[in-house]
């Protein structure tokens, strides 16, 4: 088992593209299946962050939340610097409004969940992430409406339900890290709770194989069938998470933070709550209803610049070299 682990840790980027390929194969042959995989989003999220929660040992989180230069950082950079990118990127489809909600919906929202999985898996300060994803989902939910008045007019406020929000918040924050808390709690006392940590440990790198093949296998056939339309906001969706990373390293060097939290930060900036919004748009009336394909079409181009970003984003943000003098 050790060896198995080890190996899949080892190639678990070629897997995670695998996983891709494969989610995206089921989509598109079997499409009849997309509605029973939109269904697993959210349980697979769910012990996606078990696990991710389950490794951060919580007594971090608490020394991190008091890292206030760190989440001062965070929060500059995605609540006053990148919604003034998502406002520049959103009027090259200001023409269409359904294409508009889309990009502003998962472009104003910073990711709380497989963000964390990301940016650990690059050498990022995983636990001050941890401790900066409540605000940020509070942060969103007050302020999702207010840049939705200000970029897209007073009239989309009527058709928003903040509903989704508060059940994405409970779920995918509230449920996992209570559960990991009582297990961290059980571990420490109990050799049962030692093997949940263990097993969850090992078991990361299928955990994120599983979200990935069924939120692509969920949603391609849906994207495909609207592709033209959709080809318009790939290049904004590629242009954001360049531009993205930069603000991150930018605003790192201005607070002077460390290497781990600099690049907990470019992630945090790049990476967006597709999966928490995709209700929303999902929402909206009939007339509006490629928003979600928008939304979804960013989660496409996310995962795989995820995958590049985990390599290049070191490259960087290296150590210092200690001095020979």
């Amino acid at each position: 088992m050790r060896f198995v682990v080890r190996w899949w840790d080892t190639h678990q980027l070629a897997l995670y593209i695998g996983a891709i390929a494969v989610g995206a194969a089921i989509g598109l042959i079997a499409p009849q299946t997309a509605p029973s995989l939109e269904h697993s989003i959210e349980p697979a999220l769910m012990l996606l962050l078990f696990a991710t929660f389950l490794g951060v040992p919580l007594i971090e989180v608490k020394r991190a939340f008091r890292d206030i230069r760190f989440l001062g950082t965070v929060l500059v950079a995605n609540f006053v610097i990148v919604p003034m990118l998502a406002w520049g990127l959103s009027r090259f489809v200001v023409d269409d409004r359904g294409l508009l909600l889309g990009v502003l919906f998962v472009l104003l929202t910073p990711c709380i969940d497989y963000v964390i999985v990301f940016a650990g898996l690059a050498g990022g300060a995983g636990a001050r992430l941890l401790a900066a994803a409540p605000l940020l989902m509070l942060v969103q939910i007050l302020l999702l409406p207010v840049f939705l008045f200000l970029f897209a007019g007073g009239a989309v406020l009527d058709v928003v339900d903040i509903g989704p929000f508060i059940r994405a918040f409970l779920l995918l924050i509230v449920v996992p890290l209570s559960a990991a808390a009582v297990v961290q709690a059980l571990a420490r006392r109990y050799r049962g709770g030692r093997f949940i940590v263990k097993i969850m440990a090992g078991a990361m790198v299928p955990l994120m194989m599983v979200t990935l093949a069924v939120v692509i296998g969920s949603q391609i056939a849906a994207v495909g069938s609207q592709i033209t339309a959709l080809l318009r906001v790939v290049p904004l969706y590629i242009a954001f998470v360049v531009l993205a990373v930069a603000i991150g390293k930018l605003a790192s060097r201005v607070a002077q933070l460390d290497v781990s939290a600099t690049r907990a930060v470019m992630f945090s900036t790049a990476t967006r709550n597709s999966l928490v919004v995709l209700p929303l748009a999902l929402a909206l009336p009939a007339s509006m209803r490629i928003a979600p394909l928008a939304i979804v079409t960013q989660t496409l181009v996310e995962l795989v610049a995820m995958l590049v970003l985990v390599r290049v984003v070191p490259l960087f943000t290296r150590e210092p070299r200690p001095s020979l003098a």
